[in-house]
């Protein structure tokens, strides 16, 4: 065999390797891609329970709120709300107050977000979202990011009412 053929045979090699090395790589980002979704699905079930157990906690607290569950294409998870009527010097105002949190559907970013709004007396309290890698993420952290936007909501709407 010639020089050039040897050469040529390892170039055909190597292409070779690097081909199953890729295939190797695709089959082990799929079954990644569906650990990542079993783990947002397991989580968001989690979730979804504690974020129903808080804002119902929190509707026995304050008597008024009307409690719903949510599971639409935003997410799943829970809303409380309520009207009240606010009389004054020969006027009747109504005041809006709600609390929804949602966790958001599985994403490419590979991520569980919260989303959060909040409306005290018709105005908007909390708007935001809490993020964390699914790789990184925890049931116990998670259930402590919930907890934390329930009494922040809580304290506020005590101190309005």
């Amino acid at each position: 065999m010639s020089d050039f053929e040897e050469r040529l045979q390892r170039a055909i090699q190597r292409g070779q390797q690097a081909r199953m090395a890729d295939s190797a790589s695709a089959d082990a980002d799929a079954a990644t891609e569906e650990d990542l979704r079993m783990k947002h699905s397991q989580l968001r079930s989690d979730l979804t329970d504690h974020i129903e157990n808080c804002l119902q906690k929190l509707c026995d607290h304050f008597p008024g709120f009307e409690y719903n569950t949510v599971l639409n294409e935003k997410g799943w998870g829970a809303r409380i709300s309520r009207e009240d009527i606010k009389l004054g010097r020969g006027t009747a105002r109504n005041e809006y107050s709600r609390l929804e949190v949602l966790v958001r559907p599985f994403s490419d970013m590979h991520i569980l977000e919260i989303a959060t709004k909040g409306t005290l007396r018709n105005r908007e309290s909390l708007n935001r979202s809490n993020y964390r890698f699914l790789k990184d993420a925890t049931a116990q952290d998670l259930k402590q990011i919930v907890d934390g936007i329930v009494l922040e909501f809580a304290e506020q709407f005590s101190a309005n009412a």
